[in-house]
């Protein structure tokens, strides 16, 4: 892109004088970064187009990944990693008088998704493109997103993320490719021409906006698309003048301002509080419109090809992230059927040839399923498609074991006045996989068992990945240097070979090297801490880290009860020698969820004692950073000695999280939930930390009832103490009962998620990690091993999976050698 730093300090003068009529010396910090990004957007322009072009031009097989997430975070430097300019342009500023990572800081955060389910799609399309695949997202433009956690008086308060309030230089508005979506209506059916005819009337039509942002490839001229979708109206504000248009128009300017509301609303926050009837209305249309807008647009793409839809499936592979967008599935038959004129069985061929489905979750409240009477009013002609769709599979299962209506219900998609999306993924698809081998097993054994035992060979494994470039080579630039200096760096392209650095465990010097970098991230987060928190944190402590989704299955109550347990400990006996501690937390809990953001008030009622308590100086310290975010975690992950992965063993799915810690050298306190077994079979007990009940236990309790908590709670004082903390007053209760909702959830609704039951173990394997650290060398070499093996699980080899067993694609030719 730019053949040297000369070039590029000259281009981007120029750049600044046309586009802003600015010098150098009155550019601002905000002018620096949208002036850089446009370079890149305008010199990537033509490889983007070629990218395009020999899609076409050789009729390859793409792949459309559908997801209502896409946690991208900020392009800036990854965008100049994977261009090979990141020294470069970061030298070209510097003589100019900027610094690179302070122009990083400038870009908003892309409010495009909240956890692990958004950021793996991310990773997916960083290593679909740098592996020379096919392969493009489509989601929705959030104009807020989730929303931006402030933290008032210890509650968690939920603003507005206006991310877009300056413009996003990534994107591209296609104004052209701009498709309509309908809601509403009566289905009226007639026949012609031999056939029988569905038409939608009466129906309200919106406008769905495309916004593409190019996804670059590391080391390849590949530009793939991560296509975005807004909401707009498509009644023509002049009518107002001309009153000539009868709808909402007419009714007045106020009401036509409302009517535009209403619309935009569909993209305007990611995952809107359903707990009513209007939330969950908006949920099932922000689900319908990002599925019927990007499937004409994949299909207006495949038409281009000029081959008849019976090649649909070797041309197009559609892929749905979790239930969120299986409305793609009756909106395909829909559009089969109706449309383009074919019968049900060739449409059911089709669709069933052409969707895949990745399951995301063990959680029957995550397994979603909407109203009847919903889907009917809002979608009339989708929901006649589910319920044939229903009526011919409930048939199947009938004549397959006749008499047992009671699995009939079970597995029917339309049951007790619900359409059960799991089911119509599954049955709709030819894939469905977990995203760890756990997760799988219990998906095919538990959660859809019947469904296994009728389709046994659509369901297999594949274990989440993360893209190691920003996780490790932009995330933690010296640790990568550090890891190129000692094997080279063929692993960048090729992840696995990180497993050479297993020779460098025993290696007194390299150990060093890496305990220095650890030391220097753990001083840049802590002067990040000091300046946003105003918390003094002392890098020579263990970091303890557990940043993720505030969930109960995640159980940051269990480490927090653990460390008003250490609180105590210290009180008790202040003369006892102890190794500092200091416990990191960052978590966003749903707006809706009273617990979870109970237990952020909770975590920081102890951050507050703990921090001002003199007995607790030099010895422990805790710390909650609001607002999580990729960028944060950029910061937080390098930094972490160990990474907290404590799920309740069987309902995390897989974490990816545990995979940017272990490749970041933190060694991983956890259960054997999700990918923690696979990593634990990779490196062994004796590189991470296991304790609590493993997932058959837990699902052996749950047949037989539960246990006793109140039991755990008389016998172990340790544990009748803290929980006495919750609603007695004292060190961390301000007032009597102030935490009775986490009490009750614990001993009156017995503890769904075991937390009392692992406590003992935990707080024993805590033990055990201080005993450890202290042997810093051997820590090291610990740490060393965590790198090796994390190669395996970058998203390069779970896509490369992906591509060869459930897509069927291939990487494509150099774009440049097929023009």
């Amino acid at each position: 892109m730019f053949d040297n730093k000369e070039f590029f300090k000259t281009a981007f003068k120029e750049q600044l004088v046309s586009r802003l009529g600015k010098s150098m010396e009155e550019a601002t910090a905000g002018d620096i970064y949208k002036i850089l990004g446009n370079l890149i957007r305008e010199n990537i322009g033509r490889e983007w187009a070629e990218t395009n072009q020999a899609y076409k031009a050789d009729r390859e097989k793409q792949v459309y990944y559908f997801s209502m997430e896409f946690l991208v975070g900020r392009l800036l430097g990854n965008n100049l990693l994977n261009l090979g300019m990141y020294d470069t342009v970061r030298e070209g500023l510097k003589e100019l008088g900027w610094d690179l990572e302070t122009i990083e800081e400038q870009e908003p955060d892309a409010g495009l998704g909240n956890g692990g389910l958004g950021r793996l799609a991310a990773c997916f399309l960083d290593s679909l493109a740098s592996l020379g695949y096919a392969g493009h997202g489509c989601g929705i433009r959030y104009k807020y997103g989730l929303f931006e956690q402030k933290i008032v008086d210890g509650h968690q308060v939920e603003l507005p993320d206006p991310w877009l309030q300056k413009g996003y230089v990534w994107e591209e508005r296609r104004e052209d490719k701009r498709v309509p979506v309908s809601f509403w209506g009566r289905v009226e059916v007639s026949e012609k021409n031999g056939r029988t005819v569905f038409e939608t009337v009466g129906d309200e039509k919106i406008w769905a906006v495309p916004y593409d942002v190019p996804v670059i490839g590391y080391g390849s001229p590949h530009v793939n698309t991560l296509r975005l979708w807004s909401a707009e109206s498509a009644v023509d504000p002049a009518i107002l003048r001309s009153g000539a248009q009868s709808g909402p128009a007419n009714k007045g300017y106020y009401q036509f301002l409302d009517y535009n509301r209403s619309v935009e609303s569909i993209s305007e926050f990611l995952y809107p509080d359903d707990s009513g009837y209007e939330g969950k209305l908006l949920r099932l249309k922000q689900q319908y419109f990002l599925c019927s807008a990007g499937l004409r647009s994949v299909l207006r793409t495949f038409e281009k090809l000029g081959l008849p839809f019976s090649e649909l499936p070797r041309k197009v592979a559609v892929h749905i992230n979790d239930t969120h967008p299986t409305l793609v599935i009756p909106e395909l038959m829909r559009i089969l059927i109706d449309e383009k004129g074919f019968g049900w069985d060739e449409a059911w061929s089709l669709t069933t040839r052409t969707v895949s489905y990745t399951n995301h979750t063990l959680m029957s409240e995550a397994l979603e399923k909407w109203p009847v009477n919903m889907v009917r009013e809002l979608l009339p002609r989708v929901y006649m498609i589910i319920e044939e769709i229903n009526k011919r599979f409930c048939g199947m299962l009938l004549e397959r074991f006749p008499g047992r209506q009671d699995l009939v219900s079970r597995m029917a998609i339309i049951e007790s006045g619900q359409v059960k999306m799991a089911h119509l993924a599954v049955v709709g698809s030819y894939s469905v996989n977990g995203v760890a081998r756990l997760h799988t097993e219990l998906l095919k054994n538990d959660v859809m068992k019947p469904f296994y035992g009728l389709f046994p060979e659509r369901f297999n494994n594949k274990t989440n990945g993360i893209a190691h470039r920003r996780w490790l080579m932009h995330a933690n630039p010296e640790l990568s240097r550090l890891i190129c200096d000692g094997i080279g760096t063929g692993w960048i392209e090729n992840p696995e070979r990180l497993e050479e650095l297993e020779r460098f465990k025993n290696d007194s010097l390299f150990r060093e090297e890496i305990l220095r970098i650890k030391h220097g991230n753990k001083q840049r987060l802590s002067g990040e801490i000091r300046q946003k928190q105003g918390i003094v944190v002392d890098p020579e402590s263990l970091f303890d880290v557990q940043v993720k989704r505030l969930h109960g299955y995640k159980r940051q109550l269990l480490n927090a009860l653990h460390i008003m347990h250490l609180y105590h400990a210290i009180k008790d006996d202040p003369t006892v020698e102890r190794l500092p501690r200091t416990f990191i937390f960052a978590a966003k809990a749903a707006p809706a969820y009273f617990l979870a953001k109970c237990i952020i008030k909770l975590i920081h009622a102890v951050m507050d004692t703990v921090n001002r308590e003199p007995q607790m100086e030099g010895r422990l310290k805790v710390v909650f950073l609001e607002n999580y975010s990729v960028s944060l975690a950029e910061k937080i992950i390098p930094a972490a000695n160990v990474s907290e992965q404590i799920s309740t063993a069987g309902k995390e799915a897989s974490g990816t999280g545990n995979m940017k810690f272990m490749m970041n050298g933190a060694l991983t306190v956890g259960t054997l939930d999700g990918a923690n077994v696979e990593m634990h079979e990779r490196i062994g007990a004796e590189n991470m930390f296991l304790f609590g009940l493993r997932s058959e236990e837990v699902m052996d309790y749950y047949k037989h009832g539960g246990y006793w908590a109140r039991e755990i709670y008389e016998s172990d004082p340790r544990i009748k103490r803290v929980l006495d903390d919750l609603i007695v007053p004292g060190p961390f209760c301000r007032h009597d009962r102030e935490f009775e909702v986490i009490y009750q959830s614990l001993l009156d609704h017995n503890d769904e998620f075991f937390v009392l039951r692992d406590f003992a173990d935990y707080a024993d394997t805590h033990a055990a990690v201080e005993r450890a650290y202290l042997d810093a060398q051997d820590w090291a070499a610990k740490s060393i091993v965590n790198i090796a093996h994390s190669g395996h699980f970058s998203s390069d080899c779970t896509v490369k999976r992906y591509a060869s067993e459930i897509w069927k694609i291939h990487p494509v030719r150099n774009a440049f050698e097929i023009r």
